[in-house]
């Protein structure tokens, strides 16, 4: 799994109206929506909790 800050893959942008640098949802390899920088943010926090629940 790649989850977290440092990750960067490619996605299909052609759904959404995004610029360089925003941040996005990625679902199946297509960015689906452009998040502002403090939900994503918040988003990853959260993922973070989890996967370190998954550790313990």
């Amino acid at each position: 799994m790649e989850y977290g800050e440092g990750v960067v893959n490619k996605a299909n942008v052609s759904m959404v109206d995004v610029n360089l640098g925003d941040y996005v949802l990625v679902h199946a390899g297509f960015a689906i929506k452009v998040m502002s920088e403090a939900d994503a943010k918040q988003t990853l926090a959260v993922w973070e909790e989890m996967l370190e629940m998954e550790d313990a």
